[in-house]
């Protein structure tokens, strides 16, 4: 009875089943027992045994299934100054420490970095992203960061790593000299070189970075839309041409099909519809009394009925624009005087193609009397030189 009273005393299997996700380091508790010699030792698949003996790190194990005894215990022993007969209980702290990865840590720049972009000039940016971390050197891990701390987690450690990424981070930005506009082309490299430059700080923690990813690097809300205003400005382009551009389309709308008469009919009429709109606002203003001075309210007539205003101006007449065929393609709409131009330019003449507007088809410009008026106008082409006399 005394026997089996003292063999319950003796730890016989040591082991550790990981039912957490965020556990880096685990203490096999011992509750005042002592280990027996010979006892098992499990390791499993991601995970390494660390022996603290008398505060003195001791031997370390990977994944496997061992049997504690003389010949698989180095340092131990040496520690104990045993021989290879000892057969009685020791006592040591047994560390288990989780090598898997641990992925999908976040990290994010607190303060905006400032730096000087070969473009828009100082710039402030925000970045964030993730990272992995995992345990290389269980046994360097357990003396710098863990010491005897018995169930240490991911959060303990990812503080103080994101700090580092944080502040390597700032630096390669600053330094790159890469433009703003380039960076969301280049995040994979300067992943990888903060990644480089914060290796040897966590080799001396024994932990590695497998991954390291910058997600997004931003602007200030308001350069943002700074930057957006400068696009759509770029899309546009000349805003006069694309005014013209957008009276043209408008007035093709107006008038309907090509060649359709009814079309053209409703588009005059919408267009004079809209000089009278505008004609009536103005009409609509006070109007200033007959020596100058200030308005005066209309006065009714003789017959009790107010005097009629007078009938406003018609309003002026709509140019035409105009579209040259080329090439079998459609250049323009083109005004008039742009028109005139082309011909001092040679690029127009009596004989090119054009339509407008309730026009039945295309027709030679020299045969519309409103466009022939611009060839009367240029000289004709100078004669061939003379021949040299023999």
């Amino acid at each position: 009875m005394v026997f089996e009273f003292l063999k319950g005393q003796f730890i016989d299997v040591i082991e550790w089943t990981d039912d957490t996700r965020d556990t880096m380091v685990w203490r096999f508790e011992r509750y005042g027992n002592a280990i027996n010699y010979g006892a098992k030792l499990t390791v499993r698949e991601g995970q390494a045994a660390v022996f603290i003996h008398e505060g003195q790190l001791a031997d370390t194990f990977g994944p496997g299934l061992y049997q504690l005894e003389t010949n698989n215990m180095p340092v131990m022993t040496a520690l104990q100054h045993w021989d290879h007969a000892f057969q009685s209980p020791f006592k040591s702290e047994v560390y288990f420490v989780n090598t898997r990865r641990f992925p999908g840590l976040k990290w994010g720049t607190k303060n905006p970095v400032m730096l000087r972009d070969p473009e828009f000039g100082p710039v402030r940016l925000r970045a964030f992203g993730t990272f992995t971390i995992r345990v290389a050197d269980p046994a360097r891990f357990i003396t710098e960061i863990v010491g005897t701390d018995g169930e240490f987690t991911q959060d303990e450690i990812a503080f103080q790593i994101r700090n580092i990424i944080v502040q390597k981070v700032s630096r390669v930005l600053a330094a790159s000299g890469i433009a703003v506009l380039d960076m969301a082309a280049n995040t994979h490299d300067l992943g990888r070189i903060v990644a480089e430059a914060i290796a040897p700080t966590l080799a001396d923690y024994g932990l590695t970075l497998p991954e390291l990813y910058i997600e997004n690097i931003s602007l200030p809300e308001a350069v943002e839309q700074a930057l957006d205003k400068r696009s759509s400005m770029g899309i546009i382009g000349d805003l006069d041409r694309y005014r013209d551009f957008a009276v043209a389309e408008a007035m093709q709308a107006a008038a309907g099909t090509e060649g359709g008469g009814m079309g053209a009919g409703i588009g005059a009429g919408l267009g004079m519809g809209m000089g009278m709109g505008m004609s009536g606002r103005i009409t609509q203003q006070p109007q200033p009394g007959p020596w100058g001075g200030a308005p005066h309210a209309q006065q009714p007539g003789p017959w009790g009925t107010a005097p009629q205003a007078a009938a406003p101006p018609p309003p002026p007449p709509i140019e035409k624009v105009w579209h040259i065929a080329e090439d079998g393609h459609t250049k323009g709409p083109y005004a008039r005087a742009d028109l005139g131009r082309m011909v001092a330019d040679g690029g127009f003449g009596r004989d090119t193609l054009v339509w407008t507007a309730g026009q039945d088809g295309w027709q030679r410009a020299g045969d519309i009397a409103e466009l022939a008026q611009l060839f009367t106008v240029a000289p004709p082409p100078p004669p061939p030189p003379a021949a040299p006399q023999g």
